[in-house]
């Protein structure tokens, strides 16, 4: 590894070159076998002062105005009654006979490798125990729950709120 030291010669030029607008970079390029990061710190430890920007660079340029007509407010997932809202997509819920005490039918009850779209993601039990399972039922179009477990999933922010912690056992 060669260790270039900074000269009494490339110190000057490197001044010369930096009056000059150069920037870092050229001016590696320039003296050779330096980094532009070699010639930043050099220059910091020199005190040469900072240039002044060109007229052209000082002036903020104007920004672009955008039609009204591109901006668009998407508004929170919401649940009201038998209808959810998830992933921007209000969806009618059907009613859900099987699992509204959390009793899901053994025939119904699947492993993760059964699960595909048109089946309920929604798990159950503890995943490190051998009867753990997921629910298995009919989920909603666009959404990886049935409709019992996506009332569940998504509720609104207001209502979260306004539930007190469950407390720890």
């Amino acid at each position: 590894m060669t260790v270039m030291t900074w000269t009494d010669d490339r110190v000057e030029q490197l001044k010369k070159l930096w009056e000059g607008g150069l920037s870092a970079s050229q001016i590696a390029a320039e003296l050779g076998n330096v980094t532009r990061n070699a010639v930043i710190g050099k220059v910091h430890r020199l005190g040469l002062s900072g240039r002044a920007k060109s007229p052209s660079s000082a002036a903020p340029r104007p920004r672009k105005t955008r039609p009204a007509q591109q901006m668009v407010r998407m508004s929170r997932p919401v649940a009201r009654g038998n209808t959810a809202l998830a992933h921007n997509y209000e969806v009618e819920m059907e009613p859900d006979p099987i699992a509204y005490d959390n009793v899901v039918p053994m025939s119904q009850r699947l492993t993760l490798v059964e699960l595909n779209e048109a089946t309920c993601h929604w798990p159950i039990g503890d995943p490190s125990s051998s009867e753990f399972y997921f629910c298995g039922g009919k989920a909603l179009q666009s959404l990886p729950y049935c409709a019992h477990h996506s009332r569940i999933a998504y509720q609104p922010a207001s209502d979260r709120r306004r539930q007190a912690p469950k407390p720890l056992r």
